[in-house]
């Protein structure tokens, strides 16, 4: 039986770690985030630096329970890589749909990135996504 009084979103031990990252975003986040924050994009409302459980995620969209992690170099080593998916199975495993974007792609064509996201919506009738922005799983690395 599931306990439902366990909190697994936004944790108190979290918060100052989650402030932090808040505050020492990524060029590529920042970028994102402008573009997501205030209902922005298709009037869905996004939060940064999320915890879910004992993991915190970039972005997340409640209303379509939709992870958005954007990774940069560090995620090119097989160590971070092996974590990643991990942490995405577990992630999965709780019906969370994961999302990948490079930061490249977010700061070289931010455009197509919201498109992709878009069309990961619930309420799209065929999501696509753009091989050559994520591939869940091998990333093409």
């Amino acid at each position: 039986m599931v306990n439902l009084t366990v909190k697994v979103h936004n944790k108190r031990t979290l918060k100052e770690y989650r402030k932090s990252l808040r505050n020492n975003s990524t060029a590529a986040e920042a970028e994102l985030w402008t573009y997501l924050k205030n209902r922005q994009l298709e009037n869905r409302k996004f939060r940064r630096q999320h915890s879910i459980g004992n993991y915190i995620v970039d972005f997340y969209c409640p209303e379509e329970r939709l992870i958005i992690e954007v990774d940069g170099a560090v995620h090119y080593l097989k160590e971070q890589r092996e974590s990643d998916k991990e942490r995405d199975e577990v992630l999965r495993g709780m019906n969370f749909t994961i999302l990948r974007l490079k930061n490249k792609d977010i700061l070289h064509n931010v455009q197509e990135v919201l498109l992709v996201i878009a069309r990961n919506f619930r309420n799209q009738t065929s999501p696509l996504i753009s091989p050559s922005l994520t591939k869940e799983g091998d990333r093409g690395w």
